[in-house]
């Protein structure tokens, strides 16, 4: 078992607020509220410490797959962005061969079951031609719900989220097969029209894959899916915070109608992630990755992004203006939540699994701690 540690001085980020002056005790595995005899004092003073990242959707990184790779490459991948303070990241697949999502969802329910990951994230193959983004058309389908339930089956109980085109034939009662089976139904890849997407929602949608990305854009007469997935409650939206995906104005727009308790950071990230510019696959397309930006070698769409959360954490905070605290829930506690494992991660509070990270002055990362051990120990620089 991990040694007992506090963790004192930093500013540190609570449900109820940020706390100067704080500290974090950490009792093996866990967090807690009194420190046992003994405990490793770690002065962090001029630091902040906020809950460990939770990335909803992440294709790889490291150089490393998530969507077609070994389980070896998924664990790289992973502990690539463990290092980045990504703490909880759920492994999302991209379109493929049917049969061959099922095997691979099959490998992934082992690693989530091992605590590896948290879970599996379908997306494609049940997305629209005309918004495919990054994914094979010759292999996209209409989402019927004997597929969709043939995935959720292979994953073992580990799925976690699938991306749909709702309005393609079948797609609202792929939403109430998923939601009947607790997994979560995202709107994404999407070419629905606004009252399309009002009934995906009433189906049962909770999430918005990557808003204003894969959709058509708001517009005046037709507001289309940006706008409902904005204006209902129910729904959280994705944000790639990269500076590529988003023009800051879309991102103040996103908080502004949906507020911080309704955002998730995510990274959408591929094999480059925290690797280097190259070529690569996602899936079976090739990708050329040049100053950090992803794009298919064929047709040039954008292909996923090359961020790891602690970027989307500095950028949101010192480019964005936002307060810590919505940064915090956006990228900790939200996503936590939407998960259902909010009573284990996603804050800073006693009983919770010790999943935390370290920031410096600048936002930069300096230490990250998974359940008591740190990945990243601050006092090694």
């Amino acid at each position: 078992m991990a040694p007992s540690k506090v963790l004192a001085g930093a500013r540190v980020v609570l449900p109820t607020g940020t706390v100067d002056d704080g500290r974090v005790i950490v009792d093996g595995t866990r967090i807690a509220d009194t420190a046992p005899p003994g405990a490793d004092v770690v002065d962090v003073s001029g630091h902040w410490v906020v809950p460990g990242f939770v990335d909803l959707h992440n294709h790889g990184g490291g150089g490393a797959s998530f969507a077609g790779g070994t389980a070896e490459d998924v664990l790289q991948g992973v502990e690539t962005h463990r290092r980045h303070g990504t703490t909880t990241v759920v492994a999302s697949a991209v379109t493929g061969d049917l049969d061959f999502l099922a095997r691979h969802a099959g490998m992934l329910a082992e690693l989530a079951q091992q605590g590896e990951i948290a879970g599996i994230h379908f997306e494609g193959p049940f997305i629209s031609p005309c918004r495919k983004g990054a994914h094979d058309e010759q292999l996209l389908r209409d989402p019927d719900p004997a597929e969709v339930r043939k995935l959720v089956d292979a994953a073992h109980g580990h799925a976690k989220m699938m991306t749909l085109a709702t309005e393609l034939p079948g797609g609202l009662d792929s939403v109430r097969l998923l939601t009947e089976h607790g997994v979560i139904a995202a709107v994404g890849h999407t070419d629905a029209t606004y009252e399309q997407t009002v009934q995906a929602i009433d189906a049962g949608a909770t999430v918005a894959t990557h808003l204003f990305n894969a959709m058509p854009p708001l517009g005046h007469r037709a507001p289309g899916p940006i706008t409902a997935l904005l204006e209902d409650e129910r729904i959280t939206v994705e944000l790639i915070n990269d500076g590529t995906h988003l023009h800051p104005a879309a991102l103040q727009l996103a908080f502004h109608h949906a507020g911080a308790a309704r955002v998730a950071f995510i990274t959408d990230a591929m094999d480059a992630a925290g690797f280097g510019d190259g070529r690569y696959l996602l899936g079976p397309m090739e990708v050329e990755v040049a100053d950090g930006v992803a794009r298919l070698v064929e047709g040039g769409s954008i292909a996923g992004s090359t961020l790891t959360l602690d970027r989307a954490f500095k950028r949101a905070v010192t480019v964005d203006g936002l307060p810590v605290g919505d940064v915090v829930a956006a990228i900790s506690a939200n996503p936590a939540r939407l998960l259902g494992l909010d009573d284990r991660i996603g804050s800073l509070e006693a009983g919770k699994d010790a999943d935390l990270v370290v920031l410096d002055d600048a936002f930069d990362v300096v230490g990250v701690m998974r359940r008591g051990d740190w990945v990243v120990d601050p006092r090694l620089g």
